[in-house]
Parts: C-alpha cells; structure tokens; sequence
C-alpha cells in the first residue's frame, strides 16, 4: 500500500472546472486590458515640426502661413489644416503665434479692425491682442494668444505644437 493521497472524483471534477474556468476567464479579460493599455503602449509624436515658410519671406509685419498635417483618429485619417501669424520682431527674432482667440476659440486677424490697425482682432466679441500676442485689458480675452514652438532649419521655418502663455497680471 503507499501512503498517497488519491483524488476523487469530485476533486478531480473540480480542479478541471476551475482551470477551465479561469482559462476562459483569462481569454475574455486580455482583450479588455489590452484595450485599457494600448494608449500607453502607442508612441507618441511630440515634438513633430512641419516646414511653414522660407525665413526669407518673414517681415516685421505679421502675416498669415498655411498649412496641413495628416492626422489619425484611431482608424479614420486625415488632413487637418494649421494656421499661424508669423513676423519678425525688433529683434529679427522669428515669433510664430497662433490664431485662436483665448475667450472663445474663434480665428483673429491681424490689422482686421479699422479703430485698431496695429492690433489682432476677433470678430466674434471683439476681443483684441498686441502685435506680440498679449490680450489687452478691458476686451474678452483672458490669456495671450499662444506661441508655437519652432526651429529653423535651412532657411526654413518649422512649426511644432501650440504653447499656451500665462495670463497677464492684472488682465
């Protein structure tokens, strides 16, 4: 005789079950948690500059540069069209703003408002900014506009992403 425990029946009914059982369990949960991480685990584009305009044709007048990006939404792809206000300051420095207002969203334009001429403008509650982007007290806005991040690079100009500035003291 040997001193071996034997499994019965039962036992042996329910170690399959619960293997099984967890088996299954596992095979129905990996798709959720894959889906929960697989933002995680996707590389991001930060950082991403595209070619706006040739440094040659920048002023110390601001003016308006078009262009377009390609962008994926999990399977839908597509073109997205950017804006920028781009001029030279005293400096010759180059200064890439964006055209979103900060009280509403809506698009400005520079030297649009006849009573302003050296200013941005927003049509839609006549919100206005500096020639440096700085929202001037007593008008909707709340920040200034924002400043593209930007590199130049073989006489051309590169624009990355937005960065919003602080709000001004005071405003």
């Amino acid at each position: 005789m040997s001193d071996r425990k034997r499994v019965s029946r039962r036992q042996f009914l329910n170690y399959t079950l619960t293997g099984v059982g967890g088996f299954m369990a596992a095979g129905m949960l990996a798709p959720m948690v894959r889906f929960a991480i697989d933002p995680l685990l996707e590389p991001t584009e930060k950082g991403t500059y595209h070619s706006v305009v040739s440094v040659d044709e920048l002023t110390n007048e601001p003016k308006r540069f078009d262009w377009s990006i390609d962008q994926v939404d999990a399977w839908y792809e597509s073109k997205v069209q950017k804006t920028a206000w781009v001029y030279k300051d005293e400096n010759g420095d180059i200064v890439p703003l964006s055209p979103i207002c900060t009280h509403l969203g809506c698009t400005v334009d520079w030297a649009s408002d006849k009573s302003h001429p050296e200013q941005f403008h927003c049509p839609c509650h006549g919100g206005r900014y500096t020639k440096e982007g700085i929202n001037i007290a007593g008008t909707p806005p709340t920040a200034p506009l924002a400043v593209y991040e930007h590199k130049v690079k073989d006489g051309m100009l590169y624009l990355g992403d937005a960065i919003p500035r602080e709000p001004r003291k005071g405003a």
